[in-house]
């Protein structure tokens, strides 16, 4: 189960811990915050562009930093925050923290780069794309 929330230039999700998400030490497997990285990113970029979408570009990812901290088990409700950092050139730093309550379970830092759909070559990030990705709605 999914639920959006978007605070300033917080974006939050909020993810109930299934099944199929557990691994054979009883805990989310760390494969799953990953994808779970892509989901909100990929979310909150949807989110952003709603009102102008943006095809001619597309996001692919250049470096994860994770740092795993505590565990979440079946059932845990997390809720996931992330916001933009850096962005200059072809890529934007994406921060992103995981969290059971009020503790701090993971923490991620990604690099975006940017590509023209069309030919899947970088391109530079303008002023266009720098306007959504610093909006606060």
């Amino acid at each position: 189960m999914l639920k959006l929330i978007h605070l300033k230039n917080v974006f939050t999700l909020t993810i109930t811990v299934s099944s199929e998400e557990i691994d054979t030490l009883q805990h989310v497997n760390n494969l799953v915050y990953v994808k779970w990285m892509d989901k909100i990113a990929t979310t909150h970029w949807a989110y952003l562009t709603k009102d102008n979408p943006l095809p001619q570009y597309v996001w692919v990812v250049m470096r994860h930093e994770i740092d795993y901290l505590k565990q979440a088990v079946l059932g845990d409700e997390i809720t996931v925050k992330t916001w933009v950092g850096e962005t200059r050139g072809i890529t934007s730093v994406r921060f992103m923290e995981f969290y059971k309550d009020d503790v701090l379970l993971v923490k991620a830092k990604t690099i975006w780069a940017m590509l023209d759909s069309q030919t899947y070559k970088p391109a530079r990030i303008r002023e266009n794309v720098l306007k959504v990705l610093q909006t606060e709605k």
